[in-house]
């Protein structure tokens, strides 16, 4: 099976790759789709509805302040680490991916666009200071004069089930510069990636020999814009990914299997 992976590899030297939640799964952090890709969960949080009403900011928050802590002791996988030996060996000239985590910067990986932001930083809608979400996070807990709230269920993001009345009664921090509303550095659903970084990650399109995806059914348009792209510059793409993806007509080879996995036997080929 990494046969034809391997031969991708040899003849495409400089790759863009692409990846998606499929990537950390492995490292506890959960999917929103499954292998099908269909929604596992309720629709997450809109951008509208965040900055437009407390109470989808205080369930936000309350979630937020019971799903953080996982995300924050997770560890880069077998992935993430061989993904960033590639970097180091030239292989990949930019990685883009559409998690939040940070995994991959935490395995070493230098060049990464974090298409959808980072959720270890807060930002203040109104003036745009930066803080982090681990200040976030004592802020919060001190705020209610309460320890961690129970968590029923871990869910994707940092987000997490919690009692319904902690969605109701959460006491939120606002910034310390201006006194605004904070958000994390993220983009929600409805929300834009900046045009600028979409432009840049096209005009790394054009400078590479390939592009790669690895763990992403690409459903959401602003990972697939990028396959789509390069196929129109008549670049070959390849895929790690199990079950469908949006992009499957446009692939010109796709690993149906688990990209952990997959990318942990590469890496051990590699050292062979």
């Amino acid at each position: 099976m990494l046969s034809p992976l391997v031969d991708f590899l040899d003849a495409h030297p400089r790759l863009l790759v692409l990846t998606g939640a499929g990537c950390s799964a492995s490292s506890g952090i959960p999917t929103y789709r499954d292998h099908a890709g269909q929604w596992q969960r309720n629709t997450p949080i809109q951008h509208a509805d965040f900055v437009r009403f407390e109470a989808s900011r205080k369930r936000y928050w309350a979630r937020s302040l019971a799903g953080w802590p996982a995300v924050s002791k997770a560890q880069p996988n077998a992935a993430h680490t061989t993904l960033a030996s590639m970097e180091g060996r030239g292989q990949i000239s930019l990685l883009v991916t559409q998690n939040v985590d940070r995994l991959h910067q935490r395995a070493g990986h230098q060049h990464v666009i974090d298409l959808h932001g980072r959720l270890d930083q807060v930002m203040c809608l109104a003036c745009d200071a930066r803080s982090s979400r681990d200040l976030m996070q004592q802020r919060l807990l001190a705020l209610n004069s309460i320890d961690v709230p129970l968590t029923t269920r871990l869910a994707p993001d940092g987000d997490a089930d919690v009692e319904e009345h902690l969605t109701q009664t959460l006491n939120i921090p606002a910034c310390e510069a201006c006194g605004g509303t904070l958000k994390p550095d993220v983009v929600f659903f409805g929300g834009a990636v900046p045009k600028t970084t979409v432009e840049s990650i096209y005009t790394t399109l054009t400078h590479v020999d390939g592009m790669l995806v690895v763990g992403s059914s690409l459903t959401v348009f602003s990972g697939f814009r990028f396959c789509r792209q390069a196929h129109k510059l008549g670049l070959p793409i390849a895929a790690i990914n199990q079950g469908t993806t949006r992009a499957d007509d446009l692939f010109s080879l796709k690993v149906e299997a688990d990209c952990v996995s997959t990318l942990r036997d590469l890496a051990q080929l590699d050292r062979h």
